[in-house]
């Protein structure tokens, strides 16, 4: 008891250190914004349309929403262990007394506030561009997202996915802090493994814009959990390794 409470205190105070770095100089939520836009508003571009059907505009919005957030889940994890490596002081953060994988815990949530924030602005800018929110009722029949419990699901879609994406991605980032191309290894080496992430998020919000809720939302997102959940607990075993080599 007394050695998962030293982790989850070092975790927490890994955390706070890094959300306190991020509020004051706001460089990664600033970056990891600014690419998330970015990405959405070029795929916008390229391939909204208003004469396309609202199956293929949600199918489209939640595939730019999830490309967007992905590539800015990267950019995110990229600061995560960079700035105690050009500090020079990485070596002093693994020598904290206290499990490795405690740090990676710290640095995941550290990061995952952020990617939330950022999430947050990105999912309805993504929805109101693509047009995925125009109507597809049918008579006597609700739009899908009139009801209360379809946005709750997209939120709770939201946050998963997130929660994925930050988890594999500070994982590899701690990997590549060393390495002098580390911007264009970790994409490389992290969305291979994100590619179920990306496929459960992506199915489940176009399956929430076009149908509402329904029992295969239930099961992406179920599969989403369990992503999450072994990510996390894979990452924390393996993270001393990584961390030492």
């Amino acid at each position: 008891m007394s050695a998962l409470h030293g982790a989850a205190r070092r975790a927490a105070t890994v955390a706070a250190k890094d959300l306190r770095v991020a509020g004051r100089t706001r460089d990664t939520l600033l970056s990891t914004a600014f690419f998330a836009g970015l990405v959405l508003l070029v795929l916008g571009l390229a391939l909204s349309g208003s004469g396309r059907e609202p199956e293929q505009r949600a199918a489209l919005a939640a595939g730019a929403i999830w490309t967007a957030l992905a590539l800015a889940a990267a950019v995110g994890a990229q600061r995560a262990f960079a700035q105690e490596q050009e500090a020079g002081a990485l070596e002093q953060l693994l020598a904290y007394p206290g499990p490795h994988g405690a740090l990676y815990l710290g640095k995941l949530l550290g990061v995952l506030p952020p990617l939330l924030l950022v999430a947050a602005l990105t999912v309805p800018a993504g929805l109101v561009l693509f047009g995925a929110l125009e109507g597809t009722a049918l008579p006597g029949r609700p739009a899908p997202m009139s009801g209360p419990l379809p946005w709750a699901a997209l939120a709770l879609t939201t946050g998963l996915g997130v929660l994925g994406f930050a988890a594999g991605t500070t994982f590899y980032g701690s990997i590549t802090v060393n390495l002098r191309a580390r911007e264009a290894l970790l994409p490389a080496l992290a969305f291979p493994i994100l590619v179920p992430a990306v496929i459960a998020t992506v199915k489940a919000t176009a399956l929430l814009l076009t149908g509402g809720w329904s029992a295969e939302v239930g099961t992406w997102l179920t599969f989403l959990a369990a992503f999450d959940l072994g990510t996390i607990i894979l990452a924390t075993l393996l993270f001393p390794a990584a961390a030492e080599g």
